[in-house]
């Protein structure tokens, strides 16, 4: 089983993934999918797993407002990863990759985000915590509702701008099955090593604003409104950088 596990994990590795998922959630997603491929269970089914464990964890972060909850809701929030992880390496195992399967997990990954920060906006209003600048906002503060909206805003802007910018008829390209499920081998090649910088300055960036990979470290640590103003801001600076070029894009002067 152990060495099945290995296998599936090197053969379904993707290209330019996080480390947290190179050593950590693939490989266990290597063990969990080398027991599931031999059951008839789909990888769309376990999309819809993820998604509705991270909707138990937005329950307990909100319900729950203990401190020991927080714990709890960052371990459903993982485990809800794990799924994520396994639906595509799954798919990638038996050969099952399909465009509207990486359209629905793109979807439900977005739906998560808007649940997770959501549910952490209306916890520290119940909990109180970090305000905006600095300072300590007690419980019951409106400004985590309000904040709670901008930041749900945010994100689910974000999202769309996403959608919009990766339509073909945006980018000028269309995308293929197999390149939303590339492999390290192949997309193996060399680079120079200003791409390799900038591809380490991309990670980096990308690690920010991946939540799987740090959130565990506020919710040990208690500092959940910290992660909270975090991903907004690297969101909303996602959301400013996608706005300014679609306004050079979009915004010229007619002839």
């Amino acid at each position: 089983m152990l060495s099945e596990a290995k296998a599936i994990y090197l053969a379904t590795r993707k290209r330019h993934d996080q480390l947290f998922n190179t050593y950590l959630m693939r490989p266990i997603a290597g063990l969990a999918v080398a027991v599931l491929s031999r059951t008839p269970v789909t990888p769309n089914q376990l999309t819809l797993v993820s998604v509705t464990l991270l909707a138990v964890a937005a329950v307990i972060f909100i319900a729950w407002p203990d401190p020991r909850a927080a714990w709890v809701g960052v371990f459903m929030v993982e485990l809800s990863y794990l799924f994520d992880c396994c639906d595509g390496m799954l798919a990638r195992h038996k050969k099952l990759a399909s465009k509207q399967g990486h359209l629905f997990d793109f979807f439900t990954d977005e739906t998560k985000a808007v649940m997770l920060v959501g549910a952490l906006a209306i916890r520290l209003w119940r909990t109180g915590g970090l305000g905006l600048l600095g300072e300590s906002w007690p419980a019951d503060s409106p400004w985590f509702l309000v904040a709670g909206i901008g930041a749900v805003t945010v994100i689910a802007s974000a999202s769309s701008l996403t959608n919009f910018v990766r339509r073909p008829e945006i980018s000028g390209r269309e995308t293929s099955v197999e390149a939303y499920y590339e492999t390290v081998a192949e997309g193996a090649e060399q680079q120079s090593v200003v791409r390799r910088l900038a591809g380490l300055v991309v990670t980096f960036l990308r690690f920010l604003n991946h939540y799987p990979s740090h959130i565990w470290v506020f919710g040990l640590l208690g500092r959940l409104d910290v992660f909270f103003w975090i991903y907004g801001a690297i969101n909303l600076l996602y959301l400013g950088r996608g706005w300014f070029g679609l306004i050079l894009r979009f915004g010229k002067p007619g002839p």
